[in-house]
C-alpha cells in the first residue's frame, strides 16, 4: 500500500483470479473511494497490503496502512483485512519488466499490479484453507457517541 497512491484489484465472483481495477490517489478521500469501489463491485471483503520489512517488523508505512485500513473499515459493512505485502511491488515490477514494459510505463500501473499480486496471494491461501496465516481482520472502532 503506497503513501502517494494505492492500487485496487478485484477477483471474479468465484475467487479464481485477480485483475486490476483502478489506482486511487492517496490525497483526499482515498478511503471513501476504496469503499465506493467495493460497494460498486458488491465486494464481500477488502484486503489492504501491510508493508512489513523483510525481517517481518513493522515501520511507519505499516502504521499508515493500518490507519488506512481502519478508515476503510469505518465506511463499509464487510470485513477489512490486512495482508503481508512484502515483495508484492518487487514481484509486480519483475513481471511487468518480463512482459516488456519499461519502468517509465510501469508507473501508472505498478500499484494495480501489486494489488493483483496481493489479492492472488489471498485467493491462493483461501483455496488452500490457510487464509488466516496471511490475513488479519481489522477491528472496527465502536462509536461511543
Amino acid at each position: 500500500m503506497g503513501t502517494v497512491r494505492v492500487g485496487v484489484a478485484a477477483s471474479d465472483p468465484d475467487g479464481i483470479m485477480a485483475f486490476p481495477v483502478e489506482t486511487v490517489d492517496r490525497l483526499g478521500e482515498s478511503a471513501a473511494r476504496v469503499a465506493a469501489i467495493a460497494a460498486e463491485r458488491d465486494a464481500i471483503e477488502i484486503y489492504v497490503g501491510l508493508p512489513r520489512h523483510l525481517s517481518g517488523s513493522e515501520g511507519i508505512s505499516a502504521a499508515d496502512a493500518r490507519a488506512f485500513a481502519s478508515l476503510i473499515a469505518e465506511r463499509v459493512d464487510i470485513p477489512v483485512r490486512l495482508v503481508d505485502e512484502r515483495l508484492s511491488t518487487t514481484s509486480a515490477s519483475r513481471s511487468m519488466r518480463e512482459a516488456g514494459r519499461n519502468s517509465k510505463s510501469q508507473r501508472s500501473t505498478i500499484d494495480q499490479a501489486a494489488a493483483v499480486v496481493i489479492l492472488d496471494t489471498v485467493l491462493d491461501a483461501a483455496r488452500r484453507g490457510n487464509l488466516g496465516t496471511v490475513a488479519t481482520t481489522v477491528a472496527r472502532e465502536e462509536n461511543h457517541d
